[in-house]
């Protein structure tokens, strides 16, 4: 990788003087039709070119032929902006105008799968009074695009990114879905599956017939060697599909890098035709619609030979480059990282520049975590120390999604407070698969490795957090349990700074679905018990607040109505502090003119909380509790088991 510091001060400059005159006269007609939209282009290249041009540099400087690409790939921006509906590019103004719009506290997210949501795209669009119902503002699709029939990842395996499925709808329809979407203030996110594309792409049927140009966009080798050698150094990621990285095809004749699956092969990012193709590919979502692409798999998408090949300063450059597209091409679209690694390295990710959303993987993995042990001491030690990110960046907070539960969190966190990191994760495998006596939780295992006994969690929020077994057992008091279990950690998604993603379904308290065991497609695959059909006939009891799916529904409106009601919600500016009680998570949300003390029980047995807790971080005396309305004197109190207490200062 180039030195950016042997690099002329001003060779971006230079070099956006030598080949913009090219691009202009390249598109002289739509400037002649449409000069101030021209212009409009004009000043958003200039303002990004520089972040374009710095990034692909260090990628693909030292190549004979990096200037060819680069000219191609701002022709291929100005073909897409000329492309770019009218409708989107006022959303593009907008945007720009308020630039931080996505950390409002109004913000709610969903996320669903299309097939089992509603059947179909037109079924999701039947479905928008139940999305404002529920009070979304942000709905993420899961993958929907062309792919293999039988086993392909959950539709993470693409085959085409220009295609919707055909059993689910049109290219069209999902434009149409995106445009009324908007028009009733929800956003489209959609996942950008770009570490990878399936055995059945275009692309990779043209390198299964020999085409050396396309054999070129994977990592293909007739023998071992190569692969060998990068496989000292890279860890299993599914070991149940496949041992190490890479599978044999027949057919071709060569290893493929497979990180993931067999049928999902890696993109070479160091061939920058790959770059260019996956940029038009983008920009071809947003001009659909999509505000806000998912990155998939981000940590993965640079190889090189004696590392891991995750988390490379190249995946981060490449992001940033994709980044600097959208901005000249799309401006209105956002990013968000998805990156289950390392609490230190799923940081990096998050800049302006890079993603300007992520995931939270290690508040997800410790709002579980806390449940188990009934102690908050990792949660508040990780949350204190790794919650801030940049303020212009916003987090997406969520108690599970499509995905297995990794623990994430760091050993060195753990170590500090005593604890063994592998021997921890093995207790928390071992609690949410009801391996350990007294667990209320019905999970299962995912991947277990038997070499190194690793493994991840699948399950619905209400089976992991107890109502699958309660009912089961017939156990009133335990079903009590269970749903203040559910309501407990979806009410800290909801306050403590950023954008809360509900998994559509467990709104419902929806439980396991262990159909999938029937299905061969699906069997080898534990997470499909976490991703049932909506069951539209549950919606009949969300507001009956005698059932658990009414006690939960309401719940969760409720908590959406206060975050959308207080502007301390938007934006994090969030203080995690100690209660003082080993049991009782605490923290303070700061906003312009409002301060709000928030605390969890995580125990199934009354806490205390002394007055000076309030006092301390109230300045002052008094409070409103505003899920009563109520005022709440600052006076020693007792938390019964998993209550939230959300209190503004008055």
């Amino acid at each position: 990788m180039p030195d950016p510091s042997s690099f002329p001060l001003d060779a971006a400059e230079r070099t956006f003087a030598r080949l913009f005159p090219r691009v202009e006269a390249a598109f002289g007609e739509y400037r002649q039709s449409f000069p101030e939209d021209w212009e409009r282009f004009t000043r958003q290249l200039t303002g990004n070119f520089n972040a374009l041009f710095n990034a692909l540099i260090q990628v693909y400087g030292d190549q004979y032929d990096f200037y060819y690409h680069l000219e191609s790939l701002l022709v291929a921006l100005a073909e897409s902006w000329c492309r770019r509906p009218a409708d989107l590019k006022h959303l593009d103004r907008l945007r720009q105008t308020e630039p931080m719009w996505f950390q409002s506290n109004r913000q709610i997210g969903g996320v669903c799968y299309v097939d089992l949501f509603s059947g179909d795209l037109s079924g999701v669009m039947s479905r928008i009074p139940y999305f404002k119902e529920l009070g979304l503002t942000y709905l993420h699709l899961m993958p929907l695009f062309k792919c293999p029939a039988g086993e392909n990842d959950g539709g993470y395996a693409i085959s085409s990114y220009r295609d919707v499925n055909p059993d689910i709808g049109s290219m069209q329809e999902l434009t149409d879905l995106a445009a009324k979407l908007r028009e009733n203030g929800i956003s489209l996110v959609l996942d950008f599956v770009f570490n990878h594309t399936s055995h059945e792409h275009e692309w990779a049927l043209k390198a299964r017939s020999g085409d050396p140009l396309f054999q070129q966009y994977y990592y293909m080798f007739p023998d071992r060697s190569k692969p060998d050698a990068y496989e000292r150094t890279l860890r299993e990621i599914f070991p149940d599909e496949h041992p190490g990285a890479f599978t044999w095809f027949p057919d071709v004749k060569r290893w493929v890098w497979t990180t993931f699956h067999s049928y999902q092969w890696d993109l070479n990012y160091a061939n920058p035709e790959v770059f260019i193709a996956m940029a038009q590919e983008m920009l071809g979502l947003a001009n659909a619609g999509v505000e806000i692409l998912r990155l998939d798999a981000v940590a993965f998408i640079w190889k090189q030979m004696g590392t891991s090949c995750e988390n490379l300063p190249q995946a981060h450059l490449l992001i940033q480059a994709f980044n600097a597209c959208a901005r000249i091409a799309a401006p209105a679209m956002l990013f968000k990282s998805e990156a289950i690694v390392h609490p230190d390295e799923v940081a990096r990710y998050i800049k302006p520049r890079e993603c300007q959303l992520s995931y939270n993987p290690l508040l997800m993995a410790l709002l579980w975590e806390s449940l188990a042990t009934r102690k908050v001491s990792l949660l508040t030690a990780s949350m204190r120390g790794r919650f801030a990110i940049d303020p212009a960046c916003a987090w997406v907070n969520y108690v599970r999604c499509h995905d297995d539960i990794g623990w994430t969190f760091s050993d060195e966190d753990a170590g500090h407070l005593g604890m063994n990191g592998y021997d921890h994760r093995r207790f928390l495998n071992d609690f949410y698969t009801g391996r350990f006596e007294g667990s209320f939780a019905r999970g299962l295992p995912f991947q277990e490795n038997p070499k190194t006994g690793d493994c991840r969690i699948s399950g619905t929020c209400a089976s992991l957090a107890g109502l699958e077994q309660a009912e089961a057992e017939q156990n009133q008091e335990a079903i009590d349990l269970a749903v203040k279990r559910i309501l407990l950690i979806h009410s800290i998604i909801m306050t403590i700074g950023g954008i809360p993603l509900i998994y559509l379904g467990d709104e419902l308290a929806t439980i396991n679905d262990y159909a999938f065991r029937n299905d061969p497609h699906k069997v080898q695959d534990s997470r499909w018990v976490h991703r049932p059909s909506f069951d539209w006939k549950k919606t009949e009891d969300r507001n009956n607040t005698s059932t658990p799916t009414g006690r939960v529904f309401t719940g969760l409106k409720k908590l959406v109505e206060i975050r959308k009601n207080n502007s301390v919600f938007a934006g994090h500016q969030t203080e995690i502090i100690d209660t003082g009680n080993p049991h009782v998570f605490g923290f303070l949300r700061i906003g312009d003119d409002q301060r709000a003390l928030i605390l969890a029980n995580f125990s199934e047995h009354e806490q205390p909380v002394p007055a000076n807790l309030l006092r301390l971080y109230g300045l002052g005396y008094l409070y409103t509790d505003l899920l009563s309305g109520n005022p709440f004197p600052p006076v020693d109190f007792q938390m019964s088991p998993y209550q939230f207490i959300c209190l503004l200062v008055a």
